[in-house]
């Protein structure tokens, strides 16, 4: 018997008219992607607190894409705000099917160092922001039925020890609990939460720190494939923990990070 051959797969072909929210979508990884998302003719929410002046390109850059999206100004440490978004996708697109907890910032501060606000700001960004975009988009996938995807954009030093950015580690650690928590509760109605740990990336938060230049150099220098991330290599895991290719991924971190924290691990 004569094998047949493998059809061809686009793996992104699935997003097409799913409807996105990425909380911090208008720069780096998350302007990114919003990128990918509407290059595959999905519908976005771009959340956005600063930056104002992407928004528009961005839109513009979707639409001629042939995805839809639409900007809405909102701060994830507030709930109310959060809700704002999911009512945003349902108003606009009619649906929430994947809900991206993106939005993330650091203080860069030790634990000796850090204060009461540093420690506040970044905990309720990185950790309460996830926590309750989560719990509303679940509440939503649940209403209208046919379950749905929670991304969590975590980072290596959920596991790994950062000194002197202490509660940056402090909230992924937090938030990587969250992600097999959330996933084990709600598998019942066919949500997957997934997180996404990336190790150094090209964003904004990054390249517009102080020292970066140094700090590039001497990472690629421990960086097994010897080089920094592009933010389309995160956007695209993003898409296809989206898509039906991933569908039995659940209740994990994927790491993407170059081999660096196996590397420094020792392992």
């Amino acid at each position: 018997m004569t094998a047949q051959p493998t059809p061809a797969v686009d793996t992104y072909a699935s997003v097409a008219g799913k409807t996105f929210i990425v909380t911090g979508g208008n720069s780096g990884i998350g302007a990114e992607i919003c990128r990918f998302i509407g290059h595959n003719r999905a519908n976005v929410v771009i959340d956005w607190i600063d930056r104002e002046e992407n928004n528009q390109p961005l839109i513009d850059e979707i639409t001629a894409a042939g995805g839809r999206a639409v900007a809405v100004r909102a701060d994830v440490t507030k709930v109310d705000e959060l809700q704002t978004l999911v009512d945003a996708a349902v108003e606009h697109f009619g649906r929430l099917d994947v809900m991206v907890n993106n939005a993330g910032l650091e203080t860069r501060k030790s634990l000796l160092e850090s204060t009461e606000q540093d420690y506040d700001l970044t905990m309720n960004v990185n950790l309460k922001g996830a926590y309750f975009g989560t719990q509303l988009a679940a509440r939503q996938f649940i209403a209208q039925g046919g379950g749905g995807v929670v991304v969590n954009m975590s980072s290596v030093h959920e596991d790994w020890p950062m000194p002197g950015n202490h509660a940056y580690c402090v909230s992924k650690g937090g938030m990587r609990m969250l992600t097999r928590n959330a996933a084990i509760e709600l598998a019942e109605h066919n949500i997957r939460v997934v997180g996404i740990a990336p190790g150094a990336v090209a964003t904004p938060m990054n390249t517009e720190s102080p020292g970066w230049r140094e700090a590039e150099q001497a990472l690629k220098q421990e960086i097994p494939l010897e080089r920094i991330a592009t933010t389309d290599e995160i956007a695209g895991l993003v898409m296809f923990l989206a898509s039906s290719h991933g569908t039995y991924i659940t209740a994990t971190t994927i790491t993407v990070d170059g081999g660096i924290a196996l590397e420094s691990s020792g392992l």
